[in-house]
Formats: C-alpha cells, sequence, structure tokens
C-alpha cells in the first residue's frame, strides 16, 4: 500500500491554507479594491519622476508628497468631479432618458406610418425608466465607498513612492515566478497600464471638450452634462461619442428643432469623430496599444465592480489577467512543449 509522502501533504495543507487566508484578505478588500488598482497606476505613472525628484536632492518623503499633491489635482480632482457630476445628475438624466424614449417612439411611429409595422407599442417606456435609474444609481457608486478607496489609494502609494527599492525587492522575493519572466511582465504592465490610465481617458476627455464645444455652438440645454456623457461614451467601445450625441439629437428632433438636429448630428459624426481617430492615433500610437475587446469587456467587468472609475480600472484589471495567463504560459507552457 502506498502512502502519500508528508512533505506532500505539508505543501498541501500550507497551499490551502493561503489560499483560505489570500480568500478572506481579497473578499474584505475587494469594496476598496479600485483603491489598490489606482495605486498601482499613479505609482507607475510617477515612478520615473520620483527617481529624478530624488537623484536631484529632494528628500523622499516630500517628493512623494509633492507628486501626490499634483496626482490628485489633475488627475483624481477631473475623474472623481466627473463622477459627483453624473451622480447628482442621476434624476436629470433619467427625466431625459424618459424624453429620449418618447421622441425615439415618435420616429417610430413615423417610420410605422411607411411600412405599415407595428414597434413603438412594444416599447415600455416606464420599464426602460426604472432600469435605467436603477443601474445609473449603482454606477455612481456610494461617495463614503469612493472616499475610502481614494484614502488607501492615496496611503498605499506614498509607500509605494517613498519604498521603491524595497518595493521591487519584495516581489522578485515573495512572487514565485522566474526573475526574466518577471522583469519581462513587468515591462509589460508598464505599458498597459499607461495606455490605460493615459492613453483612454485623455482620447475620452478630448472628445468631450469638442463634444462641449458643438453643445454650446447649437445651443444645446445643460451641455456640460451631455458633453460628460460624450466623454463617459467615447471610454465604450463600438458606442462612442453616440451615447451622448444621438439622445440630444432626438430630442431635438422631437421638439421640433430640425436644424439643431440635424446640425448636432452631424457634428458628432464628423468633428467628434475626426477627433476620436486623431486623439488615439497622437495619444495610443505614442503608448501602448489597447485592443477595443479588452476595453469592452474591462468596461462590461469594472462598471458593476467600482462604477464609474471602474470604466478606467476594468480594462486594466482584464489587462493584468492576460499578464498573468501569460505568467503561466511562460513558465509552465514551453516546459510542457519539451516532455
Amino acid at each position: 500500500m502506498e502512502y502519500i509522502r508528508p512533505t506532500i501533504i505539508r505543501q498541501v495543507f500550507v497551499l490551502l491554507l493561503m489560499l483560505l487566508m489570500g480568500g478572506l484578505i481579497f473578499n474584505e478588500m475587494l469594496p476598496y479594491l479600485s483603491g489598490v488598482l489606482g495605486a498601482i497606476t499613479i505609482y507607475v505613472i510617477l515612478r520615473k519622476p520620483m527617481a529624478k525628484m530624488v537623484s536631484k536632492g529632494w528628500n523622499t518623503n516630500l517628493a512623494a508628497i509633492v507628486l501626490m499633491i499634483l496626482s490628485f489635482i489633475s488627475i483624481m480632482v477631473p475623474v472623481v468631479g466627473l463622477g459627483f457630476m453624473m451622480g447628482s445628475k442621476i434624476e436629470y438624466a433619467v427625466d431625459n432618458s424618459q424624453k429620449v424614449i418618447d421622441a425615439t417612439k415618435q420616429q417610430l411611429q413615423k417610420v410605422e406610418g411607411y411600412f405599415n409595422i407595428d414597434m413603438a407599442s412594444s416599447i415600455d417606456t416606464s420599464a426602460i425608466t426604472s432600469w435605467l435609474s436603477e443601474n445609473l444609481q449603482s454606477f455612481a457608486g456610494g461617495t463614503f465607498t469612493m472616499v475610502i478607496s481614494i484614502t488607501v489609494m492615496y496611503f498605499l502609494l506614498f509607500f509605494m513612492l517613498t519604498n521603491r527599492s524595497k518595493l521591487k525587492a519584495s516581489l522578485f522575493e515573495y512572487i514565485p515566478i522566474k526573475d526574466k519572466n518577471l522583469k519581462t511582465i513587468g515591462k509589460e504592465t508598464n505599458g498597459k497600464v499607461k495606455a490605460n490610465a493615459l492613453g483612454i481617458p485623455l482620447v475620452a476627455l478630448g472628445q468631450g471638450i469638442v463634444g462641449l464645444i458643438g453643445f454650446l455652438i447649437f445651443d444645446i440645454p445643460n451641455p456640460f452634462f451631455w458633453a460628460a456623457v460624450v466623454t463617459i461614451g467615447s471610454m465604450i467601445p463600438f458606442i462612442g461619442s453616440a451615447l451622448g450625441t444621438v439622445p440630444v439629437f432626438l430630442l431635438a428632433l422631437s421638439n421640433g428643432n430640425t436644424f439643431q438636429a440635424w446640425g448636432i448630428l452631424i457634428y458628432g459624426t464628423v468633428a467628434i469623430g475626426a477627433t476620436d481617430n486623431l486623439f488615439r492615433l497622437y495619444f495610443l500610437k505614442r503608448l501602448e496599444n489597447v485592443h477595443p475587446l479588452i476595453t469592452l469587456v474591462g468596461v462590461l467587468v469594472g462598471a458593476p465592480l467600482f462604477g464609474f472609475i471602474g470604466l478606467i480600472f476594468g480594462p486594466l484589471l482584464v489587462s493584468l489577467f492576460l499578464i498573468i495567463l501569460k505568467i503561466y504560459k511562460n513558465e509552465y507552457g514551453k516546459a510542457e512543449k519539451k516532455l
């Protein structure tokens, strides 16, 4: 009769204990996972400026605090401000969604007259409005959770910036991966983080500004709200700025403002569309390009997990998952082929 060696039993026991404790920690940290991802993201962006400042004689703690303040003003204030603005505009968004649905039904009824079909009667406006209200509230996220996540993020970021060498040494010590593969994955992670944290938001912000100019030109009511919708929509592949321009077109058309309606639709298609291509060509070519499917899956995963900030951290989470798969392939896949 064969017996399992005690060393194997001890190893399995330790692995199970690690999984149990790691699962408990992850489960408790899940509501604030966006803070952890945010700390990693901003650390990757600020790591080189931090090294330059320290090499020029700056005190380590002072340099970290200055960079954290600058990152908060330039990155977090616009992002969190946009999230809070959308949260405060939920009622306005729901009201306008009802108007957009009614306007869509009006246009469908005109089409029905030409083709003698019935489509508009099957649209339940109250059910759609109720669904939008619930999902917009969850998308906006809780203020308290967002504040805690930002606090966790900057707490981690401070220690990551002030202990860069120790952090690198700890990664090489505790992560059970070959140093060669770990360095390769580090370079890829650096590129993916910059592309998700800088490229996608900058393209979205550029489209939002161009959209705002168009809404002001054509005298669209509440232009800043619709510009924010364009900004959010441009982060979602295959939807883009149409999320903001098409509802405005339908509302203007239903109100009898034909020139205004067609003007903003043409402007959105030509000006905002051209801006999208130009910005993506400029920013994403300088950074690492992110496949649209990764961004789409990331948005679908990130929005329910993190709320508004999930538009940025969702694609980052998917990219990190793909990098982990590549780690496994590099560590074990090639070895399997040799057997």
